[in-house]
């Protein structure tokens, strides 16, 4: 099964329509991968003539909360979505905004020690760890960083 049509057989399951609006917005998350709203914006701008951004970003909003999808802060700080398929996690450089994929079982013992620890149990699955790439931690002196 696709994940568009997984994402939609779990909206379905939930009680939701699948509106055409919110099929565009899913249908360019699975072609574009990580992409901000004004991203998500021009590209259903063309299949969904009437598509304005601020039914795009209640979009993005409702399929966060149903967690469809899943948002970050990417480069310059701004929030991109993708559709939420593995659990990943992203680090994201303070100072070039490059961003990295981290595998969840790169942290997963984290997650298991904050449990064991504290009692919380992390439901997310999804983490954005912000610092300096491999780049900018070179060309940093040692002390502003």
């Amino acid at each position: 099964m696709s994940c568009l049509a997984t994402h939609s057989k779990t909206l379905r399951a939930r009680g939701y329509r699948i509106t055409p609006q919110r099929l565009a917005v899913l249908q360019a998350l699975h072609d574009g991968g990580h992409m901000s709203p004004s991203q998500v914006f021009e590209r259903t701008r063309s299949s969904m003539p009437g598509m304005n951004e601020a039914t795009i970003y209640r979009t993005l909003e409702f399929l966060a909360e149903n967690d469809v999808v899943l948002s970050a802060k990417g480069e310059n700080n701004h929030l991109a979505y993708e559709l939420a398929h593995t659990d990943h996690h992203h680090m994201v450089c303070r100072v070039c905004g490059h961003t990295e994929v981290l595998e969840h079982n790169q942290v997963q013992e984290f997650y298991e020690q904050v449990e064991a620890n504290t009692g919380f149990r992390p439901t997310t699955s999804h983490l954005t760890l912000t610092g300096l790439c491999a780049g900018c931690k070179k060309s940093k002196p040692k002390g502003d960083e």
